[in-house]
């Protein structure tokens, strides 16, 4: 298993060597890691949660133009290579399938205690600090505007309109980051999530005072 493990990361940290600071190494190192504390408090398959958490991002349909069957295809022909048997593939590629936030949006075909684990990791870097840091890293990648007061939040996006969005970064904070608390699976994920949801709240606070002018 570890041997496993080990060509998956070399693998992943090749594949992601350019990539944009948000959707990094770095990003699923930590994605990685989260997902096993997770796991240590939850009956799942440890390979399967390792495997998922590493091979998430491995190509991101929106750095693919939209193509959401290239990251689960190309985890599978990685995983091929190492002679892993076809339930744990197609396991795999489901939930690299169906994890996403976007994939929440539209009709999810599958679910697992597994996905429930990575879901929530992957959901936990994309809040608190971290999660700030990222989509503001995100939002100067698509050079999108910091804030605007006459562009509004739309919260109850379509999976299209989500995707199609050019909106500025704070309303991203409206249109997912702030909504992940209620989304999470696992009694870990719930506690984490809800620490960091506070500290984005204060952040928006002071963001607000300071856009104003008033600190």
């Amino acid at each position: 298993m570890q041997d496993f493990i080990n060509k998956t990361i070399a693998f992943v940290k090749q594949e992601l060597q350019d990539a944009e600071a948000g959707h990094d190494w770095f990003h699923i190192e930590r994605v990685w890691k989260t997902a096993k504390n997770i796991a240590a408090e939850e009956k799942v398959n440890l390979l399967v949660v390792e495997f998922a958490a590493l091979l998430h991002d491995i190509a991101d349909a929106k750095f693919h133009d939209g193509d959401e069957e290239i990251g689960p295809r190309k985890a599978g022909e990685f995983l091929k290579t190492l002679a892993v048997d076809d339930e744990t593939i197609i396991h795999v590629q489901q939930i690299i399938k169906n994890m996403s936030f976007k994939a929440s949006l539209g009709d999810v075909t599958f679910t697992s205690a597994e996905m429930l684990v990575v879901q929530d990791a992957d959901r936990l870097d994309a809040i608190g600090a971290i999660g700030i840091a990222r989509a503001f890293t995100y939002g100067g990648y698509k050079n999108r505007e910091l804030y605007n007061p006459d562009i509004k939040p739309e919260p109850n996006q379509s999976k299209e309109a989500y995707k199609k969005s050019t909106a500025p970064t704070i309303n991203h904070f409206y249109e997912k980051l702030l909504l992940l608390k209620d989304k999470m699976n696992t009694a870990t994920g719930k506690k984490l999530a809800a620490q960091r949801h506070d500290f984005m709240v204060q952040y928006l606070t002071q963001f607000y005072a300071e856009w104003n002018g008033e600190k």
